[in-house]
């Protein structure tokens, strides 16, 4: 009999951290696949509510697969963060597979939360391992540390193609290309605004926002507007469009990166390539239990591998040192790289398998 297993797409741009890991599955004839997609509410105006989920459903099914309304029934869930009222999906194995690999610390903070629910996480490195440790979480779910599927494509030859993209955003390809790419909460959008626009008199810039600045419910709407109209106007911006919620092709492009607590900051440095990172004021950085939003600090995070701004003023200078690294940042870029991430080969989508299909044999779960 097969087992059915539940993909639980939350937020429609966790699609690319569950899709890796689908077509592994989907290769075994043992799995009946569904995938069950969540309200994706935004506002309009920033107070107007609209939901996406049936616009999401059809380009699901465009893509040929299998979507669902239920949440029960099946053997196992997989999702890219925990889930939202997990009861409802009944007594089942849930895979933990997580949207991003930055250094925020509701990725585990959310798992940990949910007192009575067990989750089985995979994890991107040593790195997440010892900070669990550290918080004497260890128990609260079963570990693995497996690599990340959404890497996948970034080591699986023929995924990107620069040559390709350049030529169909008109980028200049005697230029580099720079990747500005902030977080929506904390970001440093308030603090560089129109500074990012001074890059474009010598680099291509694009600019890709995060899903939530265009839709007013959790950051402002000001976060997309100067961009939306700027790259009207320049023809070195290019703004990524809300519709386009992969920023992989766009990673893989780019020279260098400015970003700040945003999870791109480590899937750029998955790459082997140095970005810039902007350290925000971090007084404030914590959650309402007094939890850290980051499990390190700024000012700490990957120092002497990456460049840090600390002031708008820093900008030139920071971009000028990350396309032009010394000796020294290259050796501490790949010690960090060692240590974050395990298993950089395209291959983590197998690994998880691997545990879901002894999981879902050694101990299955009734329906």
């Amino acid at each position: 009999m097969k087992k059915r297993i539940l993909f639980d797409l939350k937020k429609e741009y966790y699609f690319n951290s569950l899709y890796p890991l689908y077509e592994v599955l989907a290769e075994d004839s043992d799995y009946d696949i569904h995938f069950y997609v969540g309200p994706n509410d935004r506002r309009i105006f920033g107070f107007i509510p609209v939901y996406d989920r049936k616009n999401i459903q059809q380009s699901l099914r465009d893509k040929g697969l299998q979507v669902t309304e239920e949440t029960s029934g099946f053997d196992a869930v997989v999702c890219g963060d925990a889930l939202r009222n997990p009861q409802r999906y009944g007594d089942v194995h849930r895979f933990h597979v997580d949207h991003g690999m930055g250094i925020k610390t509701l990725r585990i903070r959310n798992v940990h939360r949910q007192k009575d629910v067990h989750y089985h996480v995979f994890l991107e490195g040593q790195y997440w391992m010892d900070y669990i440790k550290s918080l004497a979480w260890g128990d609260c779910a079963d570990f693995y540390l497996t690599g990340i599927p959404k890497l996948d494509p970034f080591f699986r030859n023929g995924s990107y193609d620069n040559e390709k993209l350049t030529r169909e955003l008109g980028l200049d390809p005697r230029r580099k290309t720079i990747l500005f790419a902030p977080s929506y909460k904390p970001s440093c959008i308030p603090f560089l605004k129109q500074k990012i626009l001074e890059l474009t008199d010598t680099y291509n810039v694009i600019v890709k926002l995060h899903p939530y600045s265009y839709g007013g419910k959790y950051a402002p709407l000001s976060q997309s507007r100067l961009y939306v109209k700027e790259s009207r106007k320049r023809d070195s911006l290019f703004l990524i469009p809300k519709e386009q919620y992969d920023i992989y092709p766009y990673l893989y492009l780019a020279d260098t990166l400015i970003s700040d607590t945003s999870s791109v900051v480590n899937e750029f440095l998955a790459l082997g390539k140095h970005g810039i990172i902007y350290v925000l004021p971090h007084e404030k950085l914590n959650h309402s239990d007094g939890m850290p939003i980051l499990s390190i600090d700024p000012a700490e995070w990957l120092k002497g591998a990456f460049p840090q701004m600390h002031s708008p003023d820093d900008l030139q200078s920071a971009v000028e040192l990350a396309l032009n690294p010394r000796p020294e940042m290259q050796v501490c870029l790949e010690e960090y790289r060692n240590y974050f991430f395990t298993g950089l080969d395209g291959q983590a989508s197998l690994r998880v398998k691997f545990e879901i299909d002894k999981l879902l044999k050694e101990a299955p779960i009734g329906r």
